[in-house]
């Protein structure tokens, strides 16, 4: 699951205010109820790792809550300036967090597969999001508005463990990544990418992937070249 902050500068010339056209906003009518998918509830059991039977219970509860959206290629779950509206997880496709910086657009997070990704701020505080997050590929989204995240925090204890587990460990691997910008070669890197990530080799684009290391779309060619 990838956890971690990534920078990256394209230009989209042909693009108004460097984005292309498309639906900028969430037509929450494409919210739908569903069968909880299986994927979804071993992300919760992975997160709150207890065979407890009353929290078995209110793990039901939680993906009760949580709503299907699905996304095209494109297509924005928030545009920058404007109020997130959902906490999500990530069954399939890819979500790219960006931001625009002197009409360029910087990748600052990827959301893979089997992830939970919001703009957090804007979501928990209601305020203008700092950044976009756009569907790389079509996406299938498990999606949660903030009324009923802020009830589950409050009065369901699974969900109050899943969700501390899941931004402490976030700490820690963001702390790790920090540490290895400063101290890891981009060979290095890359090796330990190829290790622990191989996900990300097969299904992001190799210039978000230069980003992610933090080095140049040449350099990472070859290292790619060198390492194999």
């Amino acid at each position: 699951m990838l956890l971690f902050t990534a920078y990256l500068t394209i230009s989209c010339p042909n693009c108004k205010n460097g984005y292309p056209k498309m639906n900028i906003f969430v037509d929450t009518s494409s919210v739908t109820m569903a069968i909880t998918s299986k994927a979804f509830l071993d992300y919760l059991h992975h997160f709150t790792n207890d065979s407890d039977k009353h929290l078995e219970t209110q793990l039901s509860e939680i993906a009760n809550r949580f709503k299907v959206l699905t996304l095209k290629k494109n297509q924005l779950l928030v545009a920058e300036n404007q109020v997130c509206p959902y906490f999500c997880y990530v069954e399939s496709g890819i979500l790219q967090h960006a931001i625009l910086v002197e009409a360029e657009e910087k990748t600052t997070y990827l959301a893979l597969r089997d992830s939970v990704t919001s703009s957090l701020n804007s979501f928990l505080n209601k305020i203008p999001s700092r950044k976009s997050i756009k569907a790389l590929v079509d996406c299938q989204l498990w999606v949660i508005d903030l009324e009923n995240f802020k009830d589950l925090l409050i009065n369901n204890q699974a969900f109050h463990k899943f969700y501390y587990n899941l931004i402490e460990r976030q700490i820690m691997l963001i702390d790790d990544y920090r540490i290895d910008l400063l101290t890891l070669t981009p060979e290095e890197r890359y090796k330990k990418l190829l290790a622990t990530e191989p996900k990300l080799l097969q299904e992001v684009p190799l210039h978000y992937l230069a980003s992610f290391l933090g080095i140049s779309n040449r350099h990472m060619s070859r290292i790619r070249k060198n390492i194999g």
